[in-house]
């Protein structure tokens, strides 16, 4: 069944759905438009809300960081700032596939629409041009007919008349026979343009209309599947991110999970320990015995308990519970030192391993700077085209002092960590010192001289250069990722992959939820945090 045949005399019926058509679809963009909304703000809240929480820069190192409820909170943060850019690309996707494509649909339909109403009112004024003719036509017919009549009887009645001449009567008769002749006229005019106009009435009502309204009733019909495709677009959107949105709340379940009281609570040991002995027994001091009173007066150097450990007045008793409003400020907060003594010996002894550490990386990244700047004087003084030797005189000689500088300060600590009863172990590594001719020394740790052949000089030189320098520009993974998900990279600054790929994490999420990623062969890129599961180097 069609509209054609079976609608063919409902023409404002027709016009009217399918202009309710149009507006249904234009009442559903906005619709969607409404919903994306909603989705932007919603991420935009979260986000907010997890960078609220989130920790501040340099607030990292913190003590209570290292506990798991803590760190679980943050991994929380982290989640939910993924599960926003999920809510974001759900917006951006029903924008993309959903409103822009169906208002540019909508606008094509009613130009559609426009040219068969136009089609169907040129038809509709040609058959009442037809008519007009027609009616036209049949009118002069009627008025010629009726003065044809009106002759023939005046020229009957002239030629019955005994006063009427013959030329009357000829005249008469003559006028009524030309009268007659433009009626018959008239009648065939009038016939012709009945059969013009049945015959366009005919085309009009069985051809051009029904034609046209199976026109509007196809493009109908389609503007109805397209809208059916966006209701299904409308879950479909939601349902393929739906898999990642389940990642980042298995998350968040595993972050509970992850969190460990018996660790936590060994973490606030680790971290507050101080090492000092309990009290012992306060002495008793008989005053009524002067012997007693002088042994006791001459047992005030050795330490009895906390009050000497601590720096304390003996004439005050110690309590494990102060109040509070009794510490001054200048009481409550030693003075920090350089060899942190102010701090209970145990967390004295892991503040000075932790220092040794730092400087012994710190030194080892000397020393390799000094590395790379000996094979730059060596490669500058085989190949002066590529390089002037005396140009990195300054940075050798700054980087040798940094050493020297760095080594004195390990030496310090390991001597702070002795006395303190640690062990001053630290990093191995190896220092190179330059000599006036530009050849490089190498020391040992504790500063011994030992010798190390150069390089051979039938070496490739030119490949040497190059590739300690390619290291160098290149920025070192922090860690490598898998990707979960195919992702297009088909922005600029991103990159693509497929789903199972293995590649290396450069720079970690700030927070945008992109994380910054290299192939193997040097390709390097954005892509989404959500999309991959990280693994950073410990």
């Amino acid at each position: 069944m069609d509209w054609g045949t079976e609608l063919w005399d409902q023409y404002d019926i027709i016009e009217k759905h399918t202009q309710s058509g149009l507006e249904l679809v234009e009442k559903y963009v906005k619709f969607v438009k409404e919903r994306t909304e909603i989705e932007q703000n919603y991420a935009k809240q979260l986000r907010n809300l997890s960078k609220k929480y989130n920790l501040k820069r340099g607030s990292k190192d913190e003590p209570e960081c290292r506990f798991s409820s803590y760190q679980s909170f943050l991994d929380i943060l982290n989640e939910m700032n993924d599960y926003a850019g999920q809510r974001e690309l759900i917006a951006e996707n029903m924008m993309m596939n959903i409103c822009i494509d169906l208002t540019k649909y909508l606008q094509e339909l009613k130009q559609e629409r426009k040219t068969y109403l136009s089609e169907a009112k040129k038809a509709q004024q040609s058959l009442e041009s037809t008519y007009k003719q027609l009616d036209s036509s049949k009118k002069r017919f009627e008025r010629e007919w009726r003065e044809a009549e009106r002759a023939a009887q005046y020229a009957e009645k002239t030629d019955q008349d005994i006063n009427a001449t013959k030329a009357d009567v000829e005249k008469a008769k003559q006028q009524a026979h030309m009268r007659a002749h433009v009626a018959e006229e008239c009648k065939n005019d009038y016939a012709a343009q009945l059969q013009k106009y049945n015959k366009e009435q005919n085309q009009f009502y069985f051809n051009d209309m029904p034609l046209i309204f199976n026109k509007l009733q196809d493009m109908d019909e389609r503007r109805v599947r397209k809208l059916a495709q966006g209701y299904i677009l409308f879950s479909d959107t939601e349902k393929h991110v739906m898999p990642i949105i389940g990642k980042c709340l298995e998350g968040i379940t595993k972050a509970g999970t992850n969190v460990n009281e018996r660790n936590d609570s060994m973490a606030v040991i680790e971290q507050n320990k101080s090492g000092f002995e309990r009290p012992g027994d306060v002495e008793f001091e008989d005053y009524s015995q002067g012997i007693n009173r002088a042994s006791s007066d001459s047992s005030l150097g050795t330490p009895k308990g906390p009050m000497d450990l601590l720096g304390k007045n003996r004439s005050k008793n110690f309590w494990l519970f102060s109040k509070k409003s009794k510490f001054t400020p200048e009481r409550s907060m030693p003075t920090v030192t350089e060899d942190f003594a102010h701090l209970p010996p145990e967390q004295r002894r892991k503040r000075l391993q932790q220092k040794l550490e730092e400087i012994a990386k710190e030194l080892q990244k000397e020393v390799d700077q000094s590395e790379a700047l000996g094979k730059m004087k060596d490669v500058y003084e085989k190949n002066p085209q590529m390089g002037d030797p005396a140009s990195l005189a300054s940075q050798i000689s700054q980087t040798s002092q940094n050493i020297e500088r760095l080594r004195g300060e390990l030496n310090k600590y390991e001597t702070w960590l002795a006395e303190a009863g640690g062990r001053g172990e630290t990093l191995r590594y190896r220092s190179h010192t330059f000599n006036n001719n530009g050849a490089h020394d190498v020391y040992s740790p504790d500063g011994a001289h030992s010798d190390e052949s150069t390089p051979d000089a039938s070496q490739a030189i030119y490949a040497e250069f190059d590739d300690d320098f390619e290291e160098e520009e290149l920025t070192a993974p922090i860690g490598k990722c898998t990707a979960m998900y195919n992702f297009p990279g088909a922005s600029e600054g991103t990159i693509s992959m497929q789903e199972g790929e293995v590649l290396a994490v450069v720079e970690e999420d700030k927070g945008d939820g992109w994380t910054r990623v290299r192939r193997n062969n040097g390709d390097e890129g954005y892509i989404p945090t959500s999309y991959v599961t990280i693994t950073l180097n410990k």
